[in-house]
């Protein structure tokens, strides 16, 4: 089964966003049912979430994120109407979070430290511990890259001020959407656009662009190698991981993310995307 969320003004229809996968799924001979996502991030709200969902067996979710905490009790819920989500919360977890997958690939990564909260002590001390150089800052799950100069890059970390002047503001830019605490990353040098990788059960079963970038075709030669006992032995379900090849000409792990959540570039076909999950 598919779940997918449903338009907010329609809401037996899918999503804009989702219902093209949603109709390859049909065609694909799988059974699709809509969730109401704005009422899953509500706690009193999660029977009324998954209402339209009909049926029983495993499930793949494919919208938008969901905080830990919430796909957790999704899960739960969905569970108790016989459903199944073949990613469980703390699969989820570990996969939408940075903490959860960056030890497991910590040599393929760049090296990183994180905050529990966003206290400034706490920021500066992780900062301390990674030393002085450029580095990226970011959350649990998301960054700003967006707004790269005002609240992600931290050209030196020595210089306190201006690295705490970059996490202020990326604090005040993510707001309620801040998860978990901070993180910095030793800034890499990369020569090509990131690379979004789809894995099945630790199987890679698509190679296409990134979402950021969906018309620059993967270069030829993307080198898993390094990287492919690592996701298996994460032994997650469905993942996704971004990679970008560095100046010196080693592939590297930019991000790795929950399949379920990750967005597909434009320039992927739907049909491509359900024949891969269907595969793996």
């Amino acid at each position: 089964m598919l779940l997918v969320p449903a338009d907010p003004l329609r809401p037996r229809r899918p999503d804009e966003h989702f219902a093209a996968e949603a109709r390859a799924a049909r065609d694909a001979g799988l059974d699709v049912s809509v969730v109401d996502h704005d009422a899953l991030a509500r706690a009193d709200e999660l029977e009324r979430a998954v209402a339209s969902v009909s049926g029983s067996g495993p499930a793949v979710y494919r919208g938008w994120m969901l905080r830990s905490e919430r796909y957790a009790a999704f899960a739960e819920v969905l569970a108790g109407r016989g459903v199944r989500l073949r990613t469980d919360g703390e699969q989820y977890r570990r996969a939408h979070e940075l903490p959860g997958w960056y030890s497991a690939l910590a040599t393929v990564t760049p090296v990183s430290v994180w905050t529990t909260g966003a206290d400034q002590v706490d920021f500066d001390r992780v900062r301390a511990e990674l030393g002085p150089g450029p580095a990226v800052l970011r959350d649990y799950t998301k960054s700003m890259k967006h707004h790269w100069h005002e609240a992600v890059f931290i050209p030196e970390l020595d210089d306190g001020a201006a690295a705490w002047k970059v996490a202020s503001e990326f604090l005040r830019r993510r707001e309620d959407d801040f998860v978990g605490g901070f993180v910095l990353r030793r800034f890499e040098s990369f020569t090509t656009a990131e690379v979004r990788t789809w894995w099945v059960d630790g199987v890679c079963v698509l190679v296409g662009p990134h979402p950021d970038t969906p018309h620059e075709s993967p270069p030829t030669g993307v080198d898993l190698g390094p990287v492919a006992p690592l996701v298996a032995g994460l032994g997650l379900p469905f993942v996704t991981v971004d990679l970008a090849l560095r100046t010196d000409g080693v592939w590297r792990v930019v991000e790795l993310g929950d399949g379920q959540v990750s967005d597909r570039p434009a320039t992927v076909e739907p049909e491509t995307m359900i024949a891969a999950l269907r595969a793996g």
